[in-house]
């Protein structure tokens, strides 16, 4: 068999075990009996009870390239590194949720070494290239707005894939199985998830409907002339059970609704080829828009200030408490002067 027929079957062994797993586990779950307690459901408002990290974690000195050798010496594949905050609640989904799952913890363990940072920590970390940081200024340096974020680092080093913010529990493990079988060589993340999420995908036949949404054309163009108000554009889809969670939960509430009509916000259709003009002028579609994004998680949103420069960016599963604070950071121009979301959250509540 040749490399590629090889290297195609392999993927598709992959990807056929974890459709498999994840449809195992979602019918065999009670959300999906009763739609109660779903994964992505849960209240984020800051936890009073500190997380604790679970004890397979590897202990570290935070010298990343001694960390990835240790790693490599214990026959892994990768390195993973988390950033967490210990009254996250999107933090404490993924330690008790995703890798509650013996079967996801087990692999993890079998492939990786994790470390932990935490994004309001002081120790020194020693990056790649020999300089230094603390836990802080590390977190920031590597744009992690969004707590819980994973760093997946492949033998040699190299950033093999970004998660910010917390996925769903099959997202998460489509994930570890991208990285630990090296599939990022042959593809983004983004089209290799897209595969297992057309087998699987489930939820509202049409897009969800808001009264804040603009519509059609979708002349964003911000490059010439500035807009009057920041633009918050949805990247959505139908059959996105993620995207429905969003509109049934924070998107029908009042102050959320109040906050959006104070920007410009579009919904843009990922698997349309409605025509788009970006803002930054460029003329395309929908679908090739988002993929030029290399968005991998519906729905995905992006803030753009007036000037139509991009501001961050949700591409994870997101309740009441982050939405609401983020468009607030976004409507009060916090960005200009912290250059983290995350920053700007612990300024605010000194």
């Amino acid at each position: 068999m040749a490399h590629g027929e090889a290297l195609n079957s392999s993927m598709t062994k992959t990807l056929t075990t974890i459709i498999i797993w994840f449809a195992l586990h979602l019918v065999c779950s009670p959300s999906f009996a009763a739609q109660q307690n779903d994964p992505m459901a849960f209240d984020d408002y800051p936890l009073t009870d500190e997380l604790d990290l679970p004890n397979w974690f590897n202990l570290s000195f935070l010298d990343l390239q001694d960390s990835l050798d240790e790693a490599m010496q214990a026959g892994k594949r990768g390195l993973i590194i988390y950033f967490g905050r210990k009254d996250c609640a999107y933090c404490k989904a993924l330690l008790e949720g995703n890798w509650g799952s013996k079967d996801i913890r087990d692999y993890t363990i079998e492939h990786f070494h994790v470390i932990a940072i935490d994004v309001r920590g002081q120790r020194t970390v020693t990056d790649f290239d020999g300089k230094t940081y603390t836990e802080k200024e590390f977190s920031a340096r590597m744009r992690t707005d969004f707590t819980p974020s994973l760093l997946f680092y492949d033998r040699k080093g190299q950033l093999a894939l970004r998660l910010p913010g917390y996925r769903p529990i099959y997202q998460f493990r489509a994930a570890l199985e991208y990285v630990a079988d090296a599939h990022y060589y042959k593809e983004p993340f983004r089209h290799y998830l897209a595969r297992a999420e057309e087998a699987l995908s489930f939820g509202q036949e049409e897009l969800n409907e808001h009264d804040a949404f603009m519509s059609p054309p979708y002349n964003l163009d911000r490059s010439k002339t500035p807009g009057n108000s920041p633009l918050a554009v949805f990247f959505e889809h139908p059959r996105c059970h993620a995207c429905d969670i969003l509109h049934g939960g924070p998107m029908s509430n009042p102050e959320v609704g109040t906050n959006l009509h104070n920007m410009d916000v579009v919904q843009i259709n990922t698997a349309s080829n409605t025509q788009v003009i970006t803002p930054a002028g460029k003329k395309t579609t929908a679908r090739q828009w988002a993929d030029d994004l290399e968005l991998n998680f519906a729905p995905t949103i992006i803030f753009f200030d007036p000037e139509g420069k991009e501001i961050l960016r949700i591409e994870s599963v997101v309740r009441l408490y982050r939405l609401n604070n983020v468009l607030v950071y976004v409507l009060g121009k916090g960005y200009e002067k912290y250059p983290t979301f995350q920053i700007w959250r612990d300024q605010l509540n000194r």
